[in-house]
């Protein structure tokens, strides 16, 4: 192929990159960038209803009274505490007092929840409050859909039909809510206080993943992984789970974890009818440098696990 012609090639190239739209989340389907493993660590939520844009930096971002803001950030960081902005799916409410609320996962998989109600900044000083104290036993779970737009826009491409359908479906469990983190595997929805991630979600997905979540069938096929564990122990239940069929949240439970360098042995027990105890072996790696997300241009490489084997012990 001659010089002039290799040259028009590249040009014509670069003109097509330079028109097409990057959206992270369809190149990790490209690519099948596994999700197990990729849950954000944490047990305590701090929701607050938010009907107006939300910032980049969410709750940080807002312009609200000073010291509120940094009386509710320091009660957060000391309850190690996930704070996300919130709203309704659907056309934007604009009177009625706005709601928060603190969540917590326990490992019995008892729900401790505290709800509570804002007109001005300074009614936000009750959250810190709130998490002082246990919080009340009970209510349903809240289903969480990443939508935050000004984060990555796939968020908001994928996480706004998610929202619609399963408002649709549960209207008084669903809110749209501020960055959770893997933009790369929207859709994204976390059943909170279960502290339980599913990624690459669509309408008709999300609606079948959450009524046999609710129903205690939790899949591995869109799990990201359990919040209360550490990646490659979530990786090893979600194998567990396409291994031995879906299980509720707490039939499982991590009984030990020995790494060796990039190998890991995890020990996960089960209750009946699940396998008494099995051991998961996985090995750790870095995937080859690509753009994760729709903002960052800069090139990263996830850490991801494969398991190598499943035995029952």
């Amino acid at each position: 192929m001659n010089s002039d012609l290799t040259s028009d090639l590249n040009s014509d190239f670069a003109a097509v990159a330079a028109t097409e739209r990057f959206f992270c989340s369809e190149a990790a389907r490209l690519r099948r960038d596994p999700i197990a493993g990729t849950a954000s660590h944490g047990v305590v939520w701090v929701l607050i209803e938010h009907r107006g844009g939300w910032p980049l930096d969410g709750f940080e971002g807002l312009d609200i009274e000073p010291e509120t803001k940094a009386l509710v950030l320091s009660a957060a960081t000391a309850a190690r505490a996930r704070v996300l902005l919130v709203r309704r799916p659907g056309p934007r409410r604009r009177e009625g007092l706005s709601h928060w609320a603190v969540l917590r996962h326990e490992g019995s998989g008892a729900y401790r929840q505290q709800w509570g109600t804002w007109n001005k900044d300074e009614d936000l000083a009750e959250i810190a409050t709130a998490l002082s104290l246990p919080g009340q036993l009970g209510h349903p779970p809240v289903l969480l859909v990443c939508t935050h737009s000004q984060r990555d826009q796939c968020c908001a491409v994928w996480g706004r039909p998610v929202g619609r359908a399963l408002s649709e479906r549960w209207p008084d469990l669903v809110w749209e809510c501020s960055h959770i983190g893997g933009d790369r595997f929207a859709g994204n929805v976390v059943v909170a206080p279960d502290g339980v991630y599913y990624g690459r979600l669509d309408a008709e997905s999300s609606v079948a993943t959450i009524e046999e979540h609710l129903a205690g069938r939790i899949h591995g096929e869109y799990l990201r992984g359990y919040t209360d564990l550490f990646p490659a122990q979530q990786a090893a239940v979600a194998a567990m789970l396409r291994r031995f069929g879906p299980a509720g949240r707490n039939d499982y439970v991590v009984a030990g974890t020995v790494r060796d360098g990039d190998h890991w042995r995890i020990r996960i027990t089960g209750s009946p009818p699940h396998p008494a105890s099995v051991d998961v072996e996985l090995e750790a790696r870095r995937a080859a440098p690509h753009q994760l997300t729709c903002r960052g241009p800069a090139m990263s490489s996830a850490l991801v696990y494969e398991v190598t084997s499943i035995s029952t012990v």
